[in-house]
């Protein structure tokens, strides 16, 4: 999508959170965005909140692992507190996702969140960081509810408030380029 909005001329200024415990933002974001040649600044994601407050960012596109019938948004754990802060700082926040990520069937609720090793949080670098004897809790995912999302963009289109109603015309659609026209 930032590819896209680039291809038209315009220019943009791209904040990449850390994506912390496995620094996939640091890693994998960050260099593919500065590879395009994409200004991006590399942001902990303890300083997203201070981001907003002192309007650095102006929006927030992310994308997800799975949005169910009713927009709940599964994604790599840290999105819902990146979509609570922009809820608290106004800032609008945004799914892009493709067909491919919904999941027309399963209720949210019944979503399973992977844990991770504790090890993940522990180490850095190899490098142990926490005592052998602590607990970790390492979800690899958590779930933002559709009342913090101002929109998710697909390549159908942009779905907008109420979710599910959009969603389910969405699903008739996606049936019916699988199976041909639906009854």
């Amino acid at each position: 999508m930032l590819r896209s909005v680039a291809n038209q001329g315009k220019t943009l200024k791209v904040f990449a959170a850390e994506a912390r415990p496995v620094l996939q933002g640091a890693r994998l974001t960050a260099f593919e965005l500065t590879t395009d040649g994409f200004d991006v600044t590399l942001v902990p994601d303890t300083a997203i909140g201070i981001s907003m407050q002192r309007r650095m960012i102006d929006r927030v596109i992310v994308g997800a692992d799975r949005i169910t019938r009713t927009g709940h948004v599964f994604n790599k754990v840290g999105t819902y507190q990146i979509a609570t802060l922009a809820k608290k700082h106004r800032v609008p926040f945004y799914v892009a996702a493709p067909l491919s990520t919904f999941d027309f069937v399963t209720n949210w609720k019944d979503v399973r969140i992977e844990e991770r090793s504790p090890e993940e949080v522990k180490r850095i670098g190899g490098r142990q960081t926490a005592p052998d004897a602590v607990s970790v809790f390492n979800p690899a995912f958590d779930i933002t509810p559709p009342e913090l999302v101002s929109a998710i963009i697909t390549e159908e289109g942009v779905l907008t408030k109420p979710f599910a109603p959009k969603i389910n015309r969405l699903k008739r659609k996606v049936l019916q380029m699988r199976e041909g026209p639906v009854a």
